[in-house]
Formats: structure tokens, C-alpha cells, sequence
């Protein structure tokens, strides 16, 4: 590990040496890869120093309690070779994390589809009130959103939203909300107070480039029609609704939120190519990434990922055992503490499998 590691910084002090030159100075375009490529290893090799550091302290501060006569300095010593200890224990920790190979999606923008599953009028509420938390909740990255498709109930309430936000790392934190949300609430449809479970799914989407993910026009059927709003009534008085449907996987897509069919159609083939090259994704991946190979449910009660306990102000997360009594915070977009701690989770246990398999293929090497 260590030998990677110090490789790793001597490619770092190059870039320096890189981005210092003249003749690089002059080439924005290798300025921006180079200062990329450094952004990317700085953490890890600052880190690596860090422990480097740490270790030779350690290494002097251990010949130094060999060589104390005195023993309340040899306590004291002692006490810091302790200290020293657990500090390059937790370093080395942090460089085992640091080295675990990084989703290449993680910087992706996201498409976030969310529909309301279990409860009629009541789980079309509550999928928007999970629209709701998931826009303040960018807004607090500064990342941006933008509806790409609606079904609207009603009341307020929605069968479906899709829409797209726009930011640096949005995949890479919100991936963890793909699954079935579930909410306990006396809904406003109920006269007599009682307390009912509802579900919508969640499903985020890394997008896709045109140029990773062709697609082939012969393979879509386009229809065209007048968009629609609340109760059916016609809200345009052209053609500007899209429902593309591609052949081959059978995915439909429809978009009407938009006045022009131009603009329909665009975010339209932009929802099926995050689709399918999510599709794709999880298609190569399936063996070894078998958790997320499925990312919504049906949407059942017992489907769950996350509950939200209107009677207990509690929000709980069943996959890390996490509640946190400020619901109302919650849907204000406070998602980190969950977030965080599923990210600690993630790297847990991809660190563990790391380390079992490290194991199995010295176990193999002796047995050869």
C-alpha cells in the first residue's frame, strides 16, 4: 500500500513541477488536466505525509523511552508514544479509505425520479413533500434544479416528478436516496385522525453524455400531443407534449412541462439516456455491485430505505439504524448527518470486502 502511495506523491510534487513550467503555463487546456489530476490525489498525499510525519515522531519518541532513566519522564514518554500510536493508526485507516477505487459517476449532475407508491392522494403528498426536501437540499450545495417532467394531483399532491440538478458531487451524495420512502401521517384526506402509511420510491440517476450513451432514432417511437393539466383540461393549444417509447428495452418516457415540442423532446431523450445508460451500468456491474443493482422496490410498506413518523417527529434509516427526532429539519433539506453517516457506512464495508479479499488471494498464493 505505502509503495503505491509514495508513487502517488511523487506524480504529485511532477504536477508541481508541471504546472510551474512555462511552457505549460501558456496551455490552459493542460493547466485545467494537470490541476485536475493534482486536485484528485491532494487529500490522499497530504494524508500520506502526514503519516509519514507522524511515524518518524513516533520512531523518536520510542528511542527516547529506551533511553530514559527517569521514571515519571519515562510515564510522560510513554504516554505520548500512546498518543502517537493511535494518531498513525487512524491515519493509516484514513489511506486504506482513501485508496478504495472512487465511483466514477460520483461527479456526475443527477436525474432524480420520485412516484408516489402505496396510499393514493396521500403518497402523491408526500412525494411532494420529498420533491420539496431534495431542492432545498441542493440549494444548500448551490447546486441547481430544474423539472424536467410532472404529473400534478389535485391537491398539490404528485404521481410522478422528475427532475435534474445540476452541481459538482450531486451524484456522489445523493445516490444514497434511491429506494422506497415511507411516511406514517394523519393525511389531510383523513377525517377521523387516523394515522396512515404511505410509500413513493426514489430512484437517482447519474446523467449521461450523447457521446457514452447512442441512441439509435430507428429505436424510439415519438408521439406527440397536447399537454395536459389537472382534471385533463388542455393547457396548450399545440402539440408541444412528447411521449417517446424506445423499442428495444420498452422504457417510455413523456415530458410536457415545456411550451415547445423542441424542449420536450431534448429533456425527454435526456431522462431515457440516464435510463439506459444506468441500465447498462448496473448490467456490468451486477456481480460485483449486487446492492445497488436494484435501486427502487415496488413500492410496498415493507420496501422501505427510510420512514418518516409525523406522531414521534422521528426520522429513521433502516439501512445504518440512524433516527434523528427534527423531522421537520429533515424535510427542510437537512439530509446530511444522514448522508454522512451512510458514506462512513459505504466505505466500511467496500474497506472490509477489500481486506477479505486481500486475505483470499494470500490464502490462494500459499496454496500455489
Amino acid at each position: 500500500m505505502f509503495e503505491q502511495v509514495a508513487e502517488i506523491a511523487r506524480r504529485y510534487d511532477e504536477l508541481n513541477e508541471l504546472l510551474a513550467s512555462p511552457e505549460v503555463a501558456c496551455d490552459p487546456e493542460k493547466v485545467q488536466i494537470y490541476a485536475q489530476e493534482q486536485a484528485e490525489i491532494a487529500d490522499l498525499v497530504a494524508t500520506y505525509r502526514e503519516y509519514t510525519r507522524v511515524s518518524t515522531e513516533l520512531e523518536s519518541t520510542r528511542e527516547m523511552l529506551l533511553a530514559e532513566t527517569d521514571s515519571e519522564m519515562k510515564e510522560m514518554i510513554r504516554e505520548e508514544v500512546t498518543e502517537l500510536e493511535k494518531k498513525l493508526a487512524a491515519l493509516e485507516e484514513k489511506l486504506k479509505l482513501l485508496l478504495l477505487p472512487k465511483d466514477p459517476r460520483d461527479e456526475r449532475d443527477v436525474i432524480v425520479e420520485i412516484r408516489a407508491g402505496t396510499g393514493g392522494e396521500e403518497a402523491a403528498l408526500f412525494a411532494a413533500d420529498l420533491f420539496h426536501m431534495y431542492v432545498q437540499y441542493a440549494a444548500k450545495h448551490h447546486w441547481q434544479t430544474q423539472v424536467l417532467s410532472s404529473n400534478e394531483t389535485g391537491i398539490g399532491g404528485y404521481k410522478e416528478i422528475i427532475f435534474e440538478v445540476k452541481g459538482k458531487g450531486a451524484y456522489s451524495r445523493l445516490k444514497y436516496e434511491s429506494g422506497v420512502h415511507r411516511v406514517q401521517r394523519v393525511p389531510v384526506t383523513e377525517a377521523s385522525g387516523r394515522i396512515h402509511t404511505s410509500t413513493a420510491t426514489v430512484a437517482v440517476l447519474p446523467e449521461a453524455d450523447e457521446v457514452e450513451v447512442e441512441i439509435n432514432e430507428k429505436d424510439l417511437r415519438i408521439d406527440v400531443f397536447r399537454s395536459r393539466g389537472h382534471g385533463g383540461q388542455s393547457v396548450n393549444t399545440t402539440d408541444s407534449a412528447v411521449r417517446i417509447t424506445h423499442l428495444p428495452t420498452g422504457i417510455v418516457v413523456q415530458c410536457q412541462d415545456e411550451r415547445s415540442q423542441l424542449q420536450n423532446r431534448a429533456r425527454a431523450l435526456a431522462i431515457l439516456r440516464a435510463r439506459l445508460y444506468d441500465m447498462e451500468y448496473q448490467r456490468q456491474h451486477s456481480e460485483l455491485d449486487e446492492a445497488r443493482r436494484k435501486q427502487v422496490g415496488s413500492g410496498e410498506r415493507s420496501e422501505k430505505i427510510r420512514t418518516y413518523n409525523f406522531p414521534q417527529g422521528r426520522v429513521t434509516d433502516h439501512r445504518i439504524g440512524l433516527s434523528i427526532y427534527r423531522l421537520e429539519s429533515v424535510l427542510a433539506g437537512e439530509l446530511d448527518p444522514f448522508i454522512d453517516e451512510l458514506i462512513a457506512h459505504d466505505q466500511a464495508e467496500r474497506l472490509k470486502a477489500s481486506v477479505e479479499l486481500d486475505r483470499a488471494q494470500e490464502r490462494q498464493a500459499v496454496g500455489r
